[in-house]
């Protein structure tokens, strides 16, 4: 591994014999030599190369060793670069001492050794090549411990949303269990009590009045059965991504009309007033039995938390898009439950009403997206809240 880490030795002498005779000693083919024959040129290359070794040669021209190295010792990409000077001067001590302080790590003296020379040299080139093998083998243990790290907090995130995948499960059934326990045990009191009837010979407990009011109370308990089973399968299907969406061409104005006309017996039933305001055409392209479901999850949600007050529809065009409203005078939903709202299972808390599965604006907001459009909220506590679809306009 060691011999591929490419070494670079720079060479700095005036005078081109001596390059040629220094080159001559320490050119091999596991190095590559540059040479300089001034501090200018040896300065250019510093900055374009990262070198194993400086050999210097101590008097130039113009800027000498000492000088050079001086500099290579103030430049941050230089200033790692060992440092041998090359002298004709004999093995004077102040003359080291000033080497050493310019940064010198060695002295080579004139006339030169050629086993010294490759010594020397071979020794710094290894070490330069271990530094080198080491950087890169840290290197390759903090990509590691960055990799590591990330698939860590991977797993922590993974085992996050799986506790909350449980804790939603059971927070789920309890609630799912609850609800279609509400309607079911009102079938099923119903049905004793008309065998109990029958057994009795009771025949006045089957008038027709009465049998009417019993398919009537039944009917609406399967409804909300029937609800509560397509809000499940919803949910599945949004999961998978096989909700199924055909949209047509329709007018959302008519559709609200419908839908209003529909639950007109629940808001009489309750004694709330429905007021319905369309402005003109409001052609789209939807699925109007999923955009009817949506509608009437809004108004069913108005009629349960409205507090008996009157609830409007208003559907109008607006430029390209249409938008159909739906406003309530009730409790109204805090700034930090507006968003928390169109989640699973998220239902308004202490509203002191009979609430459902948690489903019914999660699956809304899915089926208003697939159309292309949206639905916003506007509410304050006290003060009602407002539910819009917009949808494209079509044309």
């Amino acid at each position: 591994m060691l011999r591929k880490i490419e070494a670079k030795v720079l060479i700095v002498d005036d005078l081109p014999e001596n390059l040629l005779a220094l080159r001559s000693l320490i050119q091999s083919e596991d190095r590559t030599v540059f040479e300089a024959n001034s501090a200018d040129d040896a300065l250019s290359l510093l900055l374009e190369h990262e070198f194993a070794l400086a050999i210097l040669d101590v008097k130039m021209p113009g800027m000498n060793g000492f000088e050079l190295a001086e500099l290579m010792r103030g430049t941050e990409k230089t200033k790692h670069i060992p440092i041998i000077f090359v002298s004709a001067v004999g093995r004077d001590m102040d003359y080291a001492f000033r080497g050493y302080e310019s940064g010198a790590v060695d002295f080579l003296h004139k006339p030169l050794s050629p086993f010294e020379v490759r010594s020397k040299v071979a020794m710094f080139v290894e070490l330069y090549r271990h530094r080198k093998a080491l950087s890169m083998q840290l290197e390759v243990v903090e990509a590691a411990r960055r990799e590591q790290e990330a698939l860590l907090t991977e797993l922590r995130e993974t085992q996050a949303e799986l506790q909350k995948a449980v804790q939603m499960r059971d927070v789920f059934m309890s609630i799912a269990s609850h609800e279609l326990r509400t309607p079911l045990n009102g079938l099923i009191l119903d049905v004793q009590l008309r065998r109990l009837r029958l057994e009795q010979g009771r025949e006045d407990a089957f008038t027709p009045e009465k049998l009417q009011e019993m398919v009537t109370r039944d009917e609406r308990q399967i409804r909300s059965l029937t609800r509560l089973i397509d809000d499940m399968l919803d949910v599945s299907r949004i999961r998978t991504g096989k909700l199924s969406v055909r949209p047509q061409p329709g007018d959302l104005g008519v559709l609200a009309a419908n839908v209003v006309e529909s639950l007109a017996a629940q808001f009489s039933a309750t004694g709330c007033q429905v007021d319905l305001r369309v402005d003109g055409p409001a052609p789209v392209l939807m699925d109007e039995f999923r955009i009817e479901q949506v509608l009437a999850n809004l108004l069913t949600n108005a009629l349960r938390y409205g507090g008996g007050k009157p609830v409007s529809v208003r559907v109008s065009a607006e430029g390209d898009a249409v938008r159909a409203e739906v406003r309530d005078q009730g409790m109204g939903i805090s700034e930090a439950d507006q968003r928390r709202v169109f989640e699973q299972f998220e239902r308004v808390s202490d509203s002191g009403v009979a609430q459902g599965l948690g489903l019914g604006l999660f699956i809304s907001e899915q089926i208003v997206q697939a159309h292309g459009g949206r639905i916003e909220l506007s509410s304050r506590l006290g003060e009602g809240s407002c539910f819009s679809i917009v949808l494209p306009r079509r044309g």
